[in-house]
């Protein structure tokens, strides 16, 4: 299985600078800025989409010689879930937590279980479940977390 992810949808080549919206969002909620922060902020920022681990993470960072733990990495993680500026998506059950930038709920994965490539995809398949689960079953949804596996177009040619 392939460690590779990558998303589909693409809109913009990453910029090298953390989003300032970062320092902006972490000053308005009375938290620090530390480089910690700053180096996964950056990290997943470069990853354009792609699942890392906190190993991945950790190790991205590391090329950039910054040192940052592992404890840092996780302590930081946490607090900008809790923000909502990241999400963990665990992808099977073998697999370790995966962070990636925030998204809408209206994006979901789609997993090959034959290479392991992870795409974004977006589409009005999660309003639909989440207006059948409001309408049909009074349910109020506060978050959608959907990955669905299969085979990708390239593998089904290879079979």
């Amino acid at each position: 299985m392939r460690d590779s992810v990558t998303e589909s949808t693409h809109e913009t080549e990453p910029s090298h600078e953390p989003d300032p919206s970062l320092e902006t969002l972490l000053h308005a909620r009375g938290h620090r800025v530390t480089d910690a922060r700053r180096a996964v902020w950056l990290a997943l920022h470069e990853a354009d989409g792609t699942h890392l681990s906190v190993d991945e993470l950790t190790e991205r960072i590391a090329v950039r010689t910054e040192r940052i733990d592992r404890a840092s990495v996780y302590r930081t993680l946490s607090l900008l879930e809790e923000l909502g500026l990241v999400r963990a998506t665990q992808l099977s059950t073998t697999d370790p937590v995966r962070w990636e930038r925030a998204h809408p709920d209206e994006h979901f994965h789609l997993q090959c279980t034959g290479c392991g490539q992870v795409e974004h995809h977006e589409g009005d398949l999660v309003a639909r479940i989440l207006e059948h689960l409001d309408v049909g079953h009074g349910f109020a949804v506060h978050a959608v977390d959907l990955t669905v596996t299969g085979v990708c177009a390239q593998c089904r040619a290879n079979v």
